[in-house]
């Protein structure tokens, strides 16, 4: 079982997150997702999941 995910949005990459002891922790590849640097999820997909809708909220403030 892999313990890191890269994660992309709209196929430009987010971030990875990396499996630790309380979750999948995130590290932003992008400064667009630098709100969520460090942030830990249950799930890689819960990672993906709210990556997604940081992207979605940016783009319709825009």
């Amino acid at each position: 079982m892999s313990k890191s995910y890269i994660i992309e949005i709209n196929s430009q990459p987010a971030g990875i997150v990396v499996r630790d002891r309380s979750g999948y922790r995130f590290f932003a590849a992008s400064p667009r997702f630098g709100r969520m640097e460090g942030q830990v999820f249950r799930s890689a997909r819960e990672a993906e999941r709210a990556a997604a809708q940081l992207s979605r909220e940016m783009s319709a403030a825009a």
